[in-house]
């Protein structure tokens, strides 16, 4: 898939836990993680924005583009 997501990165640079994130976000640890292993088909508005607050960060700090080609290598 194309879109990353770097949720893992501001964890570690915010020294979070991912229940902690998920409870501070108001999903289950288990949607976060489908989330962050790049297994979600989509994310409401409202998620990222939620983790956006929580995390201190803006959405481009956890979602990043990739050309289809650049993924395969």
């Amino acid at each position: 898939m194309p879109i990353t997501v770097d949720i893992d990165v501001m964890l570690a640079r915010r020294k979070m836990s991912v229940g902690e994130l998920a409870e501070r976000v108001g999903i289950t640890p288990a949607n976060l993680a489908v989330l962050k292993n790049g297994r979600a088909k989509a994310v409401r508005f409202t998620t990222l924005a939620a983790l956006c607050e929580v995390l201190d960060c803006q959405p481009g700090d956890l979602l990043h583009w990739e050309p289809e080609d650049a993924a395969s290598e």
